[in-house]
């Protein structure tokens, strides 16, 4: 009799086991090592070629016009990083801190911060691009309404701002998670602290820098790994509110766009090819492995230092 329990109970952690693991190896695994195997390969439309070794590689780093291509796009996706983490991150710990003291209406406040995260990207970009039309865009129409109408603008068709309203979107859109990972991370800072934290000084800076952000920084770490990954794997977003040419003039184009058109071709060319676009995937996927490494290690050792 155990022994009949323990091969059923096996057989149920197995079932449950199993599927995941079989998901995993077929959408995940699968398509990681074939992008690999592609990117040895040229590639004539569906066909696969002969072997060129490091050749795909070569040409989206230093052959023209895919090294402007891949330059443009990286700077762009550095750019995207440093701005949400200025914007969503540190919009989000501020929140997170005021939400954390129990201001006036600090219920509904986390309930409105975290319900657009709760929606989909499609959702939010297409209500974006309505927000920011330049005729009948709530934006536009705010502007004039209150006298600053010289500041209303075509937001997503001219270089200066295409890339910034679409950082804007994303901040908003994002901004709950960081705020609710930081406010989970505050909460756990034992009260004694605190009551001695008040007793030494009532400045709220000295709470925050000597106190808070230390105590917090294991929510950081995973903050700041998930927006890196995040930022470099943007695509839904840039896709529907700017266009897979990274419109206008390429100014909104990211790593993700530059991928999806080399590998699949695009509208306009019509052009593709597996082995550049399986060439440039595996350099995203190794950059951002590689990073995101360093990165959790690095802070890390931070955490244990404070």
């Amino acid at each position: 009799m155990p022994h009949l329990r323990m091969t059923g109970r096996g057989l149920w952690i197995t079932a449950l086991i199993v599927p995941p693991l079989a998901f995993v190896a077929v959408f995940i695994v699968y398509p990681i090592f074939s992008a690999f195997a592609y990117a040895f390969f040229d590639w004539q439309g569906l066909r696969r070629g002969e072997f060129v070794g490091f050749d795909n590689f070569f040409t989206v780093l230093f052959v023209e016009p895919y090294r402007s291509w891949t330059i443009n796009a990286f700077s762009h996706n550095i750019v995207v990083f440093f701005a949400l983490m200025v914007l969503q991150n540190g919009l989000g710990f501020i929140l997170a801190y005021a939400l954390w003291r129990e201001l006036p209406g600090a219920r509904f406040h986390r309930i409105a911060v975290f319900l657009p995260v709760v929606l989909s990207t499609i959702i939010v970009a297409y209500l974006f691009k309505l927000f920011l039309h330049p005729l009948f865009g709530v934006v536009n129409v705010s502007l004039k309404g209150i006298g600053l109408g010289w500041l209303a603008q075509p937001w997503l068709g001219q270089s200066d701002t295409a890339l910034w309203s679409l950082i804007a979107a994303q901040s908003w859109h994002m901004v709950g998670f960081p705020t609710l990972v930081f406010l989970a991370g505050m909460q756990r800072i034992p009260g004694e602290i605190l009551d001695a934290v008040r007793m030494e000084t009532e400045s709220e800076w000295v709470k925050i820098s000597k106190v808070v952000w230390p105590l917090v920084a294991p929510s950081a770490t995973i903050v700041f790994t998930l927006l890196f990954v995040g930022a470099f794997n943007w695509f839904e977003l840039p896709y529907i509110m700017a266009g897979l040419d990274g419109s206008p003039f390429g100014s909104t184009d990211v790593l993700g766009l530059y991928f999806y058109r080399t590998a699949f071709g695009n509208v306009s060319s019509g052009q593709q090819d597996f082995g550049l676009g399986s060439a440039l995937a595996v350099l995203i996927f190794v950059f951002i492995a590689v990073i995101a490494g360093i990165i959790t290690v690095r802070l890390r050792a931070r955490e244990i230092q404070l």
